[in-house]
C-alpha cells in the first residue's frame, strides 16, 4: 500500500493506508485525532466536519485520496488550548449537552465566521443547517456563534 501524505494542522503526516479510506478513520484510528466525531456515516449530520482548504467537509465520506496535501484541519488544529474565540464563546453560552455533535458544529461556524464574519441570525442558521444537534441546543449554538463574532471583531 503506497504511503499517502496529509497536512494535517499545520503538520505534514505519512499514512499507510488505502487510497479510498475515509479520512474521518485515518483521523481518528491511525493518527489517534479522536476529536473528529462518527454520526451518521453518510455525509449527514455534520458531526465529522473538518475544513480542507479551509472549506468544511464531512469526513466520514470523503476518500483519503480526495485530500492529500490539502490543508487540513480538525478540532484539534481550531487551537491548541481552546482558545479560539468559538470554544470560548461555546463554554460562555454553555452549548453542549452530551457534546457529541459539538467539535462538528464548531468546525462549520468557523467556515461561516472566516467567510462572513458578523452573520446575521438566518446566514447562521443557513450555514448551520447540516449539522443535526441531537439535544437541539440550537438557539445556544446560535448566540455562541453571534458571541465569538463579536470576541472576533473586537480582537482586530
Amino acid at each position: 500500500m503506497p504511503s499517502t501524505r496529509l497536512v494535517i494542522n499545520h503538520e505534514d503526516r505519512d499514512v499507510d493506508v488505502s487510497p479510498d479510506t475515509p479520512l474521518l478513520w485515518v483521523l481518528r484510528d491511525s493518527l489517534a485525532l479522536t476529536g473528529t466525531k462518527y454520526g451518521c456515516g453518510a455525509g449527514f449530520c455534520g458531526a465529522c466536519t473538518v475544513h480542507i482548504d479551509g472549506v468544511p467537509i464531512r469526513s466520514c465520506s470523503t476518500p483519503v485520496s480526495r485530500v492529500a496535501g490539502k490543508q487540513i484541519t480538525t478540532i484539534e488544529g481550531l487551537s491548541k488550548d481552546s482558545s479560539h474565540p468559538l470554544q470560548r464563546a461555546w463554554v460562555e453560552e454553555q452549548v453542549p449537552q452530551c457534546g457529541y455533535c459539538q467539535s462538528g458544529q464548531i468546525m462549520t461556524a468557523a467556515a461561516l465566521l472566516s467567510k462572513n464574519p458578523h452573520p446575521s441570525d438566518a446566514d447562521i442558521d443557513a450555514a448551520m443547517a447540516g449539522n443535526i444537534c441531537r439535544c437541539v441546543t440550537y438557539q445556544r449554538i446560535r448566540r455562541a456563534i453571534h458571541r465569538a463574532a463579536g470576541a472576533t471583531s473586537h480582537a482586530s
